[in-house]
């Protein structure tokens, strides 16, 4: 495996041209499959056939036992509605993200690594990948969560602290506080396998690159690293609101789709966090006219800027250089 992994983003930053440069600059990248139609995931897998290149699929939750706190939720957004000119959709429980197409296209292409975000895929889903000749690695952030994804059978762990940008892969959204390194939960998942684990979260240089390999890691995924890489598909409102210098610092909240998440600290945030409650993709689907209006007249207070504790270190620039940056 490539010391570095240029982590999936969903929602726009991860694509085609950043796989492909990753993998022209000796890393290796993923594509997101998370809130793609399955015909868009195909697409992408066709592009990047010949190069090597990681799929990362989220795993469906389970619709909420009591949507009352989310339909509260949504009576609150009503004044983020009016503010942008949109109306608020009606509250959706289900989770349809297509999973099982796109483990189906990931098993039709054969992508050499799979990964899962957000919970751990059924055995039967991961034996099918291995016959279709996948590596296969599940996102984890603690140790508990480590020994549920053993029993499915992956072939490496993702541990993912709580300095991550954008979500949080925990199955423990309302106790999740984020306050974890990578450095910490790499020690915790270790301690559990002898299995390869990848270390994410907070990098900001090749020196957290370095210690985290020196610590153990088979490898180091890196995503806020390459949000303004050129090739990356970042939308301007971010790359702007990044660059900007008005955003001092990163927090978790649970305000924009219901999963903790770590982003740039903005009005949105401040003033919805308290009450957000956990209810992914059900709050996603809520915010998504919000997000998309805000984003359209470049406003970065109601946007879900997702970025990680190392932001402040992002670079401009082609991918090959970036990847120069943290390779040392």
């Amino acid at each position: 495996m490539r010391d570095v992994i240029v982590a999936p983003m969903a929602g726009g930053p991860s694509t085609v041209a950043l796989v492909a440069a990753a993998d022209r600059a000796g890393a290796l990248g993923f594509l997101a499959a998370g809130y793609r139609t399955p015909d868009a995931v195909e697409g992408e897998l066709r592009a990047v056939a010949t190069i090597a290149h990681g799929l990362n699929i989220f795993v469906p939750a389970p619709p909420p036992a009591d949507p009352a706190p989310i339909e509260a939720y949504r009576r609150r957004l009503s004044g983020e509605a009016e503010r942008y000119g949109v109306d608020l959709p009606p509250l959706r429980l289900d989770d349809d993200d297509h999973f099982a197409a796109k483990v189906e296209l990931a098993v039709t292409y054969r992508v050499p690594l799979v990964s899962f975000t957000f919970g751990v895929p059924d055995p039967a889903v991961v034996r099918a990948l291995h016959d279709a000749g996948s590596t296969v690695l599940v996102t984890v952030t603690s140790a508990r969560e480590a020994r549920a994804a053993l029993a499915a059978g992956p072939d490496v762990l993702i541990a993912q602290g709580g300095t991550a940008g954008g979500h949080a892969s925990t199955t423990d959204p309302a106790g999740y506080s984020g306050s974890s390194t990578a450095a910490d939960v790499l020690a915790e998942v270790l301690a559990v396998t002898d299995l390869p684990v990848v270390a994410a979260g907070g990098v900001g240089g090749a020196a957290d690159v370095h210690a985290l390999l020196t610590a153990g890691a088979a490898a180091v995924q890196c995503g806020t690293a390459f949000l303004l890489a050129d090739e990356a598909g970042t939308r301007p409102a971010q790359r702007a609101a990044m660059l900007s210098g008005e955003f001092t610092e990163t927090v978790v909240t649970r305000a924009f789709t219901g999963q903790p998440a770590r982003g740039l600290r903005n009005r949105f945030i401040d003033e919805h966090t308290a009450a957000a409650p956990v209810g992914y993709p059900a709050v996603h689907h809520l915010t998504a006219p919000i997000r998309a209006a805000a984003a359209e007249k470049g406003d970065a207070g109601a946007l879900s800027l997702w970025a990680g504790t190392g932001f402040r270190t992002v670079r401009t620039g082609p991918v090959a250089d970036l990847i120069g940056h943290l390779a040392g």
